[in-house]
């Protein structure tokens, strides 16, 4: 699309190419912030969850990657130890103790 565009404005071969070097210059950039944007946050995911961070690189292969992972996550068992009920509830403050005073 990009090229019936430019070859509809009557530009000079010499223009297109340069325009094709400098976006064969920026893809790599944008596909390496892409794939930082998604690998990152699965990596965590992957290390909160008590697996291996590096099973997070399963998400490079396009489409299934993503799903296989997804899978991996929902299904398995997960290694870390679940919080207590009790850890959420929160403790009133107790009011403070009168001096011990023995009896005679």
């Amino acid at each position: 699309m990009l090229l019936a565009l430019m070859l509809q404005n009557d530009l000079s071969p010499d223009q297109i190419q340069k325009i094709a070097v400098a976006a064969m210059a920026i893809f790599p950039i944008l596909f390496i912030i892409g794939v930082a944007i998604v690998l990152i946050p699965c990596w965590f995911i992957c290390k909160k969850a008590g697996f291996s961070p590096w099973l997070s690189l399963i998400v490079l292969f396009p489409g299934l990657g993503q799903l296989i992972l997804l899978y991996i996550l929902a299904f398995a068992e997960w290694k870390v130890a679940p919080l207590l009920p009790q850890a959420y509830a929160v403790q009133p403050p107790y009011p403070p103790q009168p001096p011990y005073q023995p009896k005679v």
